[in-house]
């Protein structure tokens, strides 16, 4: 028989029971498994021993292109630049690889190229292409632009040359209903299992020999009245290159955030940002003045400039998804007060060339596509051409000749006669 003690704890303990019970219903022990971004570092040593002058490379992941005189320079991204002869446009020739880790840009004049190699600035003696040769490292040239393109480095480790997922199982005490927040903890990047990521482009002074040579529009380095211009995600570095082998880094100036993209246009610098473009007078080429600023809607832009107008592409893609697909037109009579002239919507342009009337944009998977700018009010209705089979990155006209790349090869065209553009020559890209 349960005594009167007994009888009053009866209650407290099903109070008790009930109480572990509902904590149970709230906390919950489980085992989640999440994957884990570990860094893959190359050496200072690696880094500093890996260039190498070697035989033609398969194109597999073009990049950026620059023209120098007869051949065309073409970026294998994070990798090095293909050299390719083109004295014959309907037979180039991919003579030479020059092996260059962490390269994505590039920049040439006279018989000198400049490079990024992750954190440096290589220069190479260019004036025998067939015997390419290394002539100085400046070391720790370009943190700001690696940073800046998503880039890490440790001081004792080396640089992030690559990433491994890195799948983990723990167990967590929790709500079990609560996701696994997204975190960056030390060296180590790590997200929800299921989880997705994303990865990270007028015709300026002649590409002739001896002379600065010719920049597609996504271009971060540019050469212009002997000195060298370098933008990272904000801010824009110049080097005196009078001594081509021997370049001196002058000053830097802040521009903004998000800064991607310079152009040269006769005594003047176009750089893009996702929020606009800024204009700046190079007639001092190593102290740039600021002249004016044009905004627009958030949205990645590279810009070309043809007298009056400057033209730009909007885009989406990461970093820009709250941005826009379109062309915008942009009177630059004034250019200290700059003033959006017409806007004509796209797909999802990329970069883009403009040679007197004739415009060329990049319309990634709508291809390349090519107008007629002699009314640039009624561009739209003025379309000379669409070549729709391409997914078309950047492009470059010169001379009534074009140089494209596409995520399939290198394309070359005659435009000379614009009613009938012809392919000249493709350069496949090996898988």
């Amino acid at each position: 028989m349960i005594n009167s003690i007994q009888k009053s704890f009866i209650p407290l303990i099903a109070f008790i029971v009930l109480g572990i019970s509902s904590c149970k219903k709230d906390k919950c022990d489980q085992t989640v498994t999440y994957n884990t971004y570990v860094p893959v570092y190359m050496s200072y040593a690696q880094l500093r021993s890996s260039v190498k002058i070697g035989p033609a490379q398969p194109l597999k992941n073009p990049g950026k292109i620059y023209l120098i005189g007869n051949y065309i320079l073409v970026n294998e991204l994070n990798t090095g630049i293909h050299v390719i002869d083109n004295t014959n446009p309907s037979s180039p020739n991919n003579m030479v690889f020059i092996s260059i880790p962490g390269n994505v840009d590039l920049s040439a004049t006279g018989n000198t190229l400049y490079a990024d190699s992750y954190i440096d600035l290589l220069v190479f003696d260019i004036s025998n292409f067939a015997n390419i040769t290394l002539v100085k490292r400046i070391e720790n040239a370009l943190p700001y632009v690696y940073y800046n393109n998503n880039g890490y480095a440790d001081s004792t480790k080396g640089v992030v040359s690559d990433w491994q997922v890195k799948p983990v199982t723990e167990k967590a005490i929790g709500d079990c209903n609560a996701r696994m927040p997204n975190y960056l903890e030390g060296d180590v990047f790590t997200y929800t299992a299921g989880a997705g990521t994303q990865n990270q482009s007028g015709v300026p002074t002649g590409a002739t020999q001896g002379a600065p040579g010719v920049g597609g529009s996504t271009a971060r380095f540019t050469i212009a009245n002997n000195a060298l211009y370098i933008v990272d995600n904000s801010s824009l570095h110049i080097y005196d290159v009078s001594n081509t082998n021997n370049p001196q880094q002058v000053t830097s100036k802040y521009l903004g955030w998000s800064i991607e993209t310079i152009f040269p246009y006769k005594n003047h610098l176009f750089i893009g940002s996702s929020s606009g473009f800024y204009i700046y007078d190079i007639s001092n080429a190593l102290n740039p003045s600021y002249i004016s600023t044009y905004n627009h809607i958030a949205a990645c832009d590279p810009v070309v400039v043809d007298d009056n107008y400057a033209y730009f592409t909007l885009n989406d893609d990461y970093p820009c998804h709250m941005g826009v697909n379109e062309l915008d037109v942009v009177d630059i009579t004034d250019m200290a007060h700059p003033q959006l002239k017409t806007t004509m919507a796209m797909l999802n342009p990329k970069g883009l060339g403009i040679d007197s009337k004739t415009l060329f944009i990049c319309d990634s998977k709508d291809g390349l596509k090519v107008y007629n700018t002699t009314d640039v009010t009624q561009i739209k209705n003025n379309m000379v051409a669409h070549f729709s089979n391409i997914n078309a990155f950047d492009v470059i006209p010169y001379n009534k000749h074009l140089v494209m790349t596409g995520s399939d090869g290198l394309y070359q065209y005659d435009y000379s006669n614009i009613q009938n553009i012809t392919l000249l020559s493709k350069i496949a890209v090996q898988k």
